[in-house]
């Protein structure tokens, strides 16, 4: 069954889906783990046929400590495109089963109730069959809560997922929640994997959390971007700036940086990388405060304008990245 398996480029030993490298975490921060652990985009793609509902079998676990500020219920959602066919709430527990009701005949897509960070054990069809739907080019995308999709609805209308659909692309969301402050582990695990496009949307968090200055992440950019393009040499990369945080961005953190100042200097931090395949699209204009849900992050209205611009700033790069794919070639 992990020939359906999408948006993982990892699994742990039991067999979970994880979003950094297992036998690499020694190097990550603690924080950076265990955001990894919850599988923020992964999900399953087959093509159903003549099907009436699909079953479940699954083992949950209770939500961390951050997820359990979270609103949204855990529920498996079923897509056809963009349209939601068919929902099930989900509880944690050993080999719980599901049920999702609908006639099934197309392409589908099951994301999962990633707060429960669940081990699928089977999905089986109610009637008819179901098999692997076809492969897409990969597309990594790094960066912290916002790209991970902590505060939407319901994971599939995170601004990764609904970019990946829009574009054709299999998104392997690598958004850690608090984490993501530029670190060159992070950096190597990207560069380590295979990808036909590769977006970089990171530096809110040096704001506060693990404050920078303006200096300091202007290089960190620079040095970010460096491990990744060696291992990664004709890929389109976009970085998208940290988007506006009203109450960051006139503000100094304890080295002096507001999060206008982090911002500017990133762009420039790409301004000033000559290279024909990088981009930088500024989060300052992306969203307003007014689709932020808590002063930081955006709900679902907001990662629609994100999905947006990032699509309009990655069609011409994924088309022309694209021209030399097919499947089995593991980008």
């Amino acid at each position: 069954m992990n020939d359906w398996l999408r948006g993982v480029s990892w699994l742990s030993d039991e067999g979970a889906p994880v979003r950094a490298d297992p036998a690499d975490r020694d190097r990550l921060p603690l924080d950076t783990w265990e955001r990894a652990t919850v599988p923020a985009g992964v999900r399953y793609e087959f093509v159903a046929r003549g099907c009436s509902a699909v079953e479940v079998t699954y083992s949950g676990e209770p939500p961390l400590l951050a997820d359990s500020y979270r609103g949204s219920e855990p529920v498996f959602t079923l897509l056809s495109g963009e349209q939601v066919v068919a929902e099930a709430a989900a509880e944690a527990g050993r080999n719980q089963v599901v049920r999702l009701e609908a006639p099934l005949d197309g392409e589908f897509t099951l994301h999962l109730p990633e707060v429960l960070r669940p081990v699928v054990h089977s999905v089986h069809p109610v009637s008819g069959t179901l098999n692997p739907a076809p492969t897409r080019p990969r597309w990594l995308v790094h960066g912290d809560s916002i790209s991970e999709g902590w505060t939407t609805s319901r994971p599939h209308l995170a601004w990764p997922a609904r970019v990946g659909r829009a574009l054709g692309l299999d998104t392997v969301n690598l958004g850690y929640a608090g984490a993501a402050r530029g670190e060159l582990a992070s950096a190597q695990q990207l560069a380590s994997l295979p990808a036909a496009v590769i977006t970089l949307a990171f530096g809110t968090n040096c704001w506060s959390r693990t404050p920078s200055s303006a200096e300091l992440l202007y290089e960190t950019t620079r040095a970010f971007l460096g491990i990744v393009r060696a291992a990664h040499p004709d890929v389109p990369i976009l970085i998208v700036s940290p988007v506006v945080r009203p109450d960051a961005e006139h503000s100094p953190n304890a080295l002096g940086a507001t999060l206008g100042g982090l911002r500017a200097a990133q762009e420039r931090a790409v301004a000033d990388t000559p290279d024909k395949h990088l981009r930088v699209l500024s989060g300052a204009r992306l969203i307003g405060a007014e689709h932020l849900v808590d002063g930081v992050h955006p709900g679902d209205e907001g990662h629609r304008l994100i999905a947006d611009g990032v699509t309009e700033a990655l069609r011409d790069g994924v088309t022309e990245a694209l021209r030399g794919w097919a499947p089995g070639t593991g980008m």
